[in-house]
């Protein structure tokens, strides 16, 4: 056998969970990008990562965000109203509203001007 064994293990519970987090959280100020890799702080925070990791992504996923909060998002981040939006993507400030509301989803066409003008993802605007 090799001189490092690989140990496979899991954070069963919430009680594993938090005291993972609160150990991470200690561990936090003692490691920096220049820690060496061999540092037993860095090796400890890198394994209680990991772990977290894999728990989190179980039990708290993360979804894929819809077109209607990432619209709303770049929205607010470009500035647009929603007649502003309508005229930069080329219809109707109603239908940009429609959009909105969940109430019509965007032709192919439609959806091709607002990945490119509003650089969002061509899956999140087909929903996939």
């Amino acid at each position: 056998m090799n001189d490092i064994e690989t140990i496979k293990t899991t954070i069963e519970n919430e009680a594993q969970y938090d005291w993972a987090m609160k150990r991470i959280d200690e561990l936090l100020p003692h490691v920096h990008d220049d820690t060496p890799d061999d540092d037993p702080n860095s090796i400890e925070l890198y394994l209680l990562s990991r772990l977290v990791e894999e728990y989190e992504d179980v039990h708290y996923p993360i979804g894929k965000p819809s077109l209607i909060s990432v619209l709303k998002l770049r929205m607010y981040e470009l500035g647009l109203s929603q007649a502003a939006l309508a005229k930069k993507i080329g219809v109707s400030p109603s239908r940009v509203s429609d959009f909105i509301s969940g109430k019509a989803e965007p032709t192919i066409q439609v959806g091709r001007r607002i990945s490119t003008e509003l650089n969002i993802d061509p899956a999140i605007v087909l929903g996939v």
